[in-house]
């Protein structure tokens, strides 16, 4: 989904930056539009046949788009989960140039009004960085990766 942040792209494309098979890539595009977590952004005629162009938008709540309501705890553990499958896919094989680097990961106790707003200004952030984010490959970009899970626990 980061893929379509920055620009709309087809399932070729997807599949040529992700190194997948064309079908495979359609496969999971067509999942996530059927989850309602992408959408079609435009279709263009392409050697004969029809292309649809699809596209995530990151500062979409998540739970409007599907008119379902809240996710079930389920659901957000399999988001969860997903998220960490793809930290561990872009590490990999990553190197780590002397850049900044931010890791934190920690289990806290803070009062009601510091979560909300640190929370509040986290979420904007990543809503912001995904605003800017720029097609793949564009000239004077750096690729970066940016994984957040913020959540409240319930006290034991």
């Amino acid at each position: 989904m980061s893929l379509l942040t920055a620009a709309p792209m087809t399932a070729a494309e997807v599949a040529r930056e992700l190194g997948l098979t064309h079908a495979n890539a359609s496969y999971h595009l067509r999942n996530l539009l059927t989850g309602g977590l992408i959408f079609v952004e435009s279709e263009e005629k392409i050697r004969g046949g029809v292309a649809k162009r699809y596209r995530y938008d990151a500062s979409y709540e998540r739970e409007q788009r599907l008119g379902r309501g809240p996710l079930s705890d389920e659901q957000l553990r399999g988001d969860f989960t997903a998220v960490a499958h793809e930290l561990i896919r872009r590490t990999r094989d990553a190197g780590f140039p002397d850049s900044g680097k931010v890791l934190a990961d920690a289990e806290l106790w803070v009062d009601r009004a510091t979560w909300d707003d640190l929370r509040t200004r986290i979420s904007e952030a990543l809503v912001e960085l995904h605003k800017v984010a720029k097609p793949p490959r564009t000239p004077g970009t750096i690729r970066t990766s940016t994984t957040a899970a913020m959540f409240e626990m319930e006290s034991e």
